[in-house]
């Protein structure tokens, strides 16, 4: 698969349908690959008419990887965050933000309806904060604004995602995936488990890093409180946001929407924190809407 030099990093990326189709860019969250955006998805979107480019951020997947930098100590970055100490980060979420205005570049694309997931929906509104001419339009998915008000995830949910292999081999990677999933998948569209066990082993034989989640975290706390940076995003942007995600919940998005002036709000009854296949069409749907005005 093909790698680019972007922003002083090496990134892998994928590119899908016609190179002279309107440009699209997907951008995954936390700890996840590019092969996390199901393809079933990719190729929804390339019927609709797009372009579309998925990359691997920084510190996971074939991109660069950070390992010569300390494993973050989440708990006392937080003690220091909230004394006013600013910490020292090898890399913030503003960065890879710059990474997919950098991809662009070296693609030699000047425009690009952006669309991020979770941790990448975050760094898709600073896309669009900081380069707001590269964006033609923002879709954020099940993501938020940093707002410390809001209601948090469900202690489950992020006791999951927190937890790491106790080895390095496929079996617990396996199980972890699998717990993971249970606790934040979407309730009304459950994902069948030999699905789950072929994902997991896909992307654990693609890469294992996973270092690279606990820094890409460090970033996200780092970043703050986005609302009055969003206030200045431009592009037309929709927001989805699963009503039962346990993780982010759907309050999340409706600040995001809040925040963003003119944004469109679409809520899922039963979506929690995935992409599940039934809803793709529906996804991919409203991705069109707001990329095609």
């Amino acid at each position: 698969m093909p790698q680019i030099a972007a922003n002083g990093v090496t990134l892998e990326y994928e590119a899908y349908g016609d190179p002279a189709a309107p440009p699209l860019l997907l951008i995954m969250g936390l700890g996840a690959q590019l092969t996390l955006w199901p393809i079933e998805l990719v190729e929804a979107l390339v019927a609709r008419g797009f372009h579309v480019i998925r990359y691997d951020n920084r510190d996971i997947g074939l991109s660069t990887k950070f390992t010569h930098a300390a494993v973050p100590d989440l708990p006392a970055m937080m003690m220091a965050l909230m004394s006013g100490k600013p910490p020292a980060l090898p890399y913030t979420l503003a960065d890879m933000a710059d990474d997919a205005a950098a991809l662009l570049t070296a693609l030699g694309i000047d425009k690009a309806h952006v669309v991020g997931a979770s941790m990448g929906g975050m760094i898709a509104q600073l896309v669009a904060i900081h380069h707001p001419e590269r964006v033609a339009s923002l879709t954020s998915i099940m993501s938020t604004t940093g707002n410390p008000m809001l209601p948090p995830a469900r202690p489950e949910a992020m006791a999951a995602l927190m937890e790491r292999p106790t080895t390095a081999e496929l079996t617990d990677v396996l199980a972890l995936g699998l717990r993971i999933s249970s606790a934040i998948g979407s309730p009304g569209y459950p994902a069948p488990e030999d699905r789950l066990r072929t994902r997991i082993e896909r992307d654990f034989n693609r890469s294992f890093h996973p270092t690279g989640a606990a820094r890409q975290m460090a970033a996200i706390m780092a970043d703050g409180d986005r609302r009055e940076r969003l206030k200045t995003v431009t592009a037309p942007t929709l927001v989805i946001h699963g009503e039962d995600d346990p993780l982010v919940p759907v309050e999340g998005g409706k600040d995001t929407a809040a925040a963003i002036p003119g944004s469109t709000l679409l809520t899922i009854p039963g979506m929690g924190h995935d992409l599940p296949m039934e809803l793709v069409d529906r996804i991919a749907d409203a991705i069109a809407g707001v990329a095609k005005g």
